[in-house]
């Protein structure tokens, strides 16, 4: 091993008892990610009723929940950097302290223009926040132990999806603002932290030939493809958080504990099927883990599609949330295991900005289709589409998988 690379590298098998607080931790500090727009989606459509008359109401109650990813796409690179250089540990101090006062903004904020800036705030903290915890994975486990952790991280981003919108919608049933308090959880994980997450020791400031090596050892097409994946996956997705409370409204199911059962209930489902990630992977494989993961998606918006009462709904949400579930842990799986170790924060920056920039860019791409063909036919050709990239990706699978047997039938010759 190098003396630049992490000399605290542990599989979290190995030493349970001395790595348990240190993994509670960083699962803890996953669902952070989820948080940041989890649980005020349920409070859209009264944010949207508050500030009626203001211009432009209808995107602008859109971005309260989509803005903080246009900070995370601008912030999570730079972040990246900084984690590289200078250490996960003061950083993700720092980013848990700014998300509970970004985050609880929403309390006093008095006007609907005013209301993103906090948000703006809120999504400069998440970039740090996911960022480092998804290097210090990176740094902390390898193999096989990095994909069932992998699949740990996204179960707990499922359950604290459960609990934050489930909670939300009720806070919102009391008032609008009453969600925005829930930010300030992230305060309390500050001494954690601070207690349990060790800096992975390693020469922080890389000579250009070191930093050129590196960068040589990634593997930079597979690196970009996740990030594709990534954007892809999540402009789908947030049809469900974005659009689906309007939808319900459409249908005449109003209620916002409703809203947030329904989202919630997808985010169940996956935190269940990233549980059995690690074997999915061993068996498909990543590029065969996103053919199941965007058909199952594809399938889930179809349904949703058709849906024409609570309980078809529900069944959607279930079967996107299955797909959910896959996606997330293979694309932070794939994206670590091709980078060089030293360029861990900065491809899990590059791999955070790919994920919420598809948060930001949903709104924009949904809201034109919505106006010209409604809700239920958006849900629908979105399906279509996500289904054509889960059949390219199965023929990617299986070429690759045929690949692999004429090779290893022609060393075998």
């Amino acid at each position: 091993m190098s003396a630049l690379q992490p000399v605290r590298v542990a599989e979290a098998a190995a030493l349970p008892d001395r790595h348990a607080g240190r993994n509670l931790t960083l699962l803890l500090i996953s669902t952070l990610t989820i948080m940041s727009g989890a649980t005020i989606s349920p409070s859209l459509p009264a944010i949207e009723s508050h500030f009626v008359g203001s211009p432009n109401v209808e995107i602008l109650t859109r971005l309260v929940l989509t803005l903080p990813a246009l900070s995370i796409v601008i912030c999570a690179p730079f972040a990246g950097g900084l984690a590289d250089r200078f250490g996960r540990r003061p950083l993700l101090i720092a980013a848990a302290l700014l998300y509970g006062l970004g985050g609880m903004s929403g309390l006093v904020a008095d006007s609907l223009p005013v209301l993103p800036v906090g948000r703006a705030l809120l999504g400069v903290a998440v970039a740090g926040v996911m960022t480092t915890a998804t290097a210090l994975v990176g740094d902390y486990f390898s193999g096989p132990a990095r994909d069932r952790f992998m699949g740990y991280h996204s179960a707990f981003v499922g359950f604290g999806g459960l609990i934050f919108l489930t909670g939300g919608g009720m806070l919102a049933e009391m008032h609008w603002r009453a969600p925005f308090a829930v930010y300030g959880l992230s305060l309390l994980l500050i001494p954690a932290v601070i207690a349990f997450i060790d800096e992975p020791v390693r020469n922080r400031i890389a000579s250009a030939t070191v930093a050129a090596k590196a960068s040589a050892g990634t593997a930079w097409l597979a690196v970009f493809a996740v990030y594709g994946a990534a954007v892809l996956n999540s402009v789908a997705f947030y049809l469900l958080p974005v659009q689906l409370p309007f939808h319900l409204n459409a249908m005449g199911i109003g209620s916002p504990t409703l809203a947030g059962l329904a989202i919630g209930l997808s985010s169940l489902i996956g935190a269940v099927a990233a549980l059995a990630y690690a074997r999915l992977r061993a068996r498909l494989g990543v590029v065969g883990v996103f053919s199941l993961a965007f058909g199952l998606m594809g399938t889930g918006y179809v349904l949703l599609g058709f849906a024409s009462a609570l309980v078809m709904v529900l069944l959607a949400a279930i079967v996107v949330g299955l797909g959910l579930g896959m996606m997330m842990p293979n694309i932070a799986a794939a994206a670590m295991a091709a980078a060089a170790p030293e360029m861990r924060g900065r491809v899990a920056g590059g791999m955070t900005a790919s994920i919420f920039a598809g948060h930001f860019i949903s709104p924009f791409a949904s809201q034109p289709m919505i106006a010209a063909f409604g809700f239920a036919d958006t849900y629908l050709y979105t399906g279509l589409v996500v289904g054509g990239v889960a059949m390219l990706a199965a023929a990617a699978a299986a070429f690759r998988a045929s690949t692999d047997r004429t090779n290893r039938a022609g060393h075998r010759s």
